[in-house]
């Protein structure tokens, strides 16, 4: 092979590696969290393909015209770029994968940590209005981007409240702070702010307006192990 081909091979390889990487780390997060092999699958299997299903929840009206593409809400814009629609409001949508499924296994893992005792539920739920309270602060509205905020500290935080209240139970306690805290403080409490914002779709947990829900939990997960 020529001298000169080695950096594209180079890339092509690492193209069909990184994907199998990230797979490989986010079922490893999952299996700390206490999910079986099979589940761990369904849930990473829910997270990469519900990631292209945005699910409209309300609409907010603009006083001027917003252009979108008409398959944005299904995560398939990138391959039909030319199909615009215009529209005189912001559609609010929450992402499958990067939104409904992570909490469906915050949901899980709460239960669980119950079971321990109900302090045990209550350190959880101390560190979740921390990650809360700290992404509320750092979370910015950026004209035409979104709700922008620093991608790694909330996965950082929430892993050190894990540690420091519970280490037995640090996973858990830190994916249900890692989850909850992007997506009620950076999210949900700056819905308001999106009027400010020239966007067509805020995908809550998914990729653009919002984001980094999953990133954050997952993070948190491997670092209080």
């Amino acid at each position: 092979m020529p001298y000169g081909c080695l950096p594209l091979a180079a890339f092509l390889g690492l193209l069909i590696l990184l994907p199998l990487f990230l797979a490989d780390i986010m079922l490893t997060a999952l299996g700390r969290l206490g999910l079986s092999p099979s589940l761990s699958m369904w849930a990473a299997l829910g997270i990469f393909l519900g990631g292209m299903i945005n699910i409209p929840v309300k609409r907010i009206p603009r006083t001027q015209m917003l252009e979108s593409n008409i398959f944005s809400m299904f995560g398939f814009e990138r391959m039909f770029p030319g199909q615009v629609r215009r529209a005189p409001y912001t559609v609010i949508a929450v992402n499958f994968g990067g939104c409904v499924v992570p909490v469906m296994i915050v949901a899980y893992e709460l239960v669980r940590i119950s079971l321990y005792g109900m302090t045990d539920l209550a350190l959880t739920l101390i560190s979740v209005g921390i990650n809360v309270a700290a992404c509320y602060h750092l979370a910015r509205p950026i004209p035409k981007v979104g709700i922008a905020m620093p991608a790694l500290v909330p996965g950082f935080l929430a892993a050190l409240c894990g540690i420091l209240f519970h280490h037995e139970l640090a996973p858990m306690i830190a994916f249900c702070a890692g989850v909850l805290g992007p997506l009620i403080g950076a999210d949900l409490m700056h819905l308001n702010e999106i009027k400010s914002i020239n966007t067509s779709v805020a995908s809550i947990g998914g990729a653009g307006t919002f984001d980094g829900i999953v990133i954050s939990g997952l993070l948190a997960t491997l670092l209080a192990y």
